[in-house]
């Protein structure tokens, strides 16, 4: 067996950069709280800094109950604000050293920059809070190629979201709110793809919320794919079995037809089962190639990658999710680096995609240059 000598490095890396972060994030709070707190001490604010910074890992340790979920949140939120320190403080710093130069009190310019950064601060979770919790609906008109089924509709409604993140900050009021937008579309069809659950199948049971999930309804069905998170979470067989008892089936590398017989649905597996999966998953034209392609095939790929190799299979409508848009600024950047199609809609050949930036959060629920969103698709026949 080969020894792990370049991710044994590349982990005490990050590690050692992990580390001057939060002494670098630690100082500038103890220079700022010491105006106000003469006594401080630098200890409580480490430990108090180093459990919030590793409270997501703390917290998912189960024995901890209650105060795991509780610093498990905490830890959440930290993500967000660890990037927003890392794009503020240096920034502040830079003027207090301007200030220093120019021969200024610290005293008179330490206060200032502090309270501005707080009051920055303020104004990222607000807005970035509004952003995560007040979902809106996008809609896509959609025209297939392709003749209808003799007798069919010629239009079809379709409801989609991606990246619900149900757990323990995403529970049963806001599912309740997605139950109320996807079902007020009035759907022919309802999709989930991928990332339904955070990780943990618990809190989805403990806060039973597959009764709320079994309010969605479509006129030819819901159906719902895996996503990472499913796959990190480990209870994929539970979460297959709590769904299809509600009557929403998981397509894992499977097809349904639907609607008389109108529309394919193919379902693949996330593209983690390729290493967290004894049986892999299909390729994407193994998956179709037994189709009728004279019919619209849509496809539920949870994460947006290899968008030619669906397009040759024959999709004619591909759905994905799993980016989040980067989720806050400026993480939108990478994403739109990351991927042919990070949010949004492009035409490939002949092949629609529609990429969701989500309807959960992963993590903190902040959003900045994203927003929640379900999505609207009008999916039209265009040949008699």
């Amino acid at each position: 067996m080969k020894f792990p000598f370049r991710m044994i490095v590349n982990t005490l890396l990050v590690l050692l950069i992990f580390i001057g972060l939060q002494l670098y994030i630690g100082w500038n709070m103890y220079l700022f709280l010491s105006f106000y707190v003469s006594d401080i001490s630098i200890f409580v604010l480490g430990i108090t800094l180093t459990v919030v910074s590793l409270g997501y890992a703390i917290g998912r340790i189960k024995w901890l109950g209650p105060i795991g979920r509780f610093i498990k949140v905490i830890g959440s939120y930290y993500f967000a604000l660890l990037e927003f320190f890392i794009l503020v403080l240096p920034v502040m710093d830079l003027i207090g050293w301007i200030c220093h130069l120019a021969g200024a009190d610290s005293k008179a310019y330490i206060p200032i920059l502090g309270w501005a950064t707080a009051a920055l601060l303020v104004i990222f979770l607000l807005r970035g809070s509004y952003n995560a919790w007040s979902p809106i609906v996008r809609k896509y008109e959609v025209a297939v190629a392709k003749k209808p089924e003799p007798g069919a509709k010629r239009k079809y409604t379709i409801a989609v979201a991606s990246d619900i993140h149900l757990g323990n900050i995403v529970g049963n009021r806001y599912l309740r709110r997605l139950t109320g937008l996807l079902n007020g579309l009035n759907p022919d069809l309802t999709l989930l793809v991928g990332d339904v659950l955070d990780d943990s199948i618990e809190p989805f049971l403990r806060n039973k919320m597959s009764y709320e999930m079994k309010k969605l309804s479509a006129r030819y069905g819901v159906f719902a794919v895996l996503g990472n998170h499913e796959y990190y979470g480990g209870h994929i067989d539970r979460y297959v079995k709590e769904m299809s008892e509600i009557g929403i089936p998981v397509l894992r590398d499977e097809v349904v037809s639907v609607a008389g017989g109108a529309i394919y649905i193919a379902g693949r597996k996330d593209l983690t089962a390729e290493r967290m999966d004894p049986e892999g998953r299909l390729s994407v034209s193994d998956l179709l190639m037994p189709l009728d392609h004279t019919k619209p095939i849509v496809l539920l790929d949870h994460q947006p990658y290899a968008f030619d190799k669906a397009q040759e299979a024959g999709a004619d409508l591909l759905l994905c999710g799993h980016t989040h848009r980067g989720q806050f600024a400026p993480n939108h950047f990478i994403t739109k680096r990351l991927f042919e199609l990070d949010w949004g809609y492009m035409l490939k050949e002949k092949m629609h995609v529609i990429v969701s930036s989500g309807f959960g959060s992963w993590g903190p629920p902040i959003r900045l240059a994203s927003r929640s969103e379900v999505i609207h698709i009008e999916l039209t026949f265009t040949e008699e």
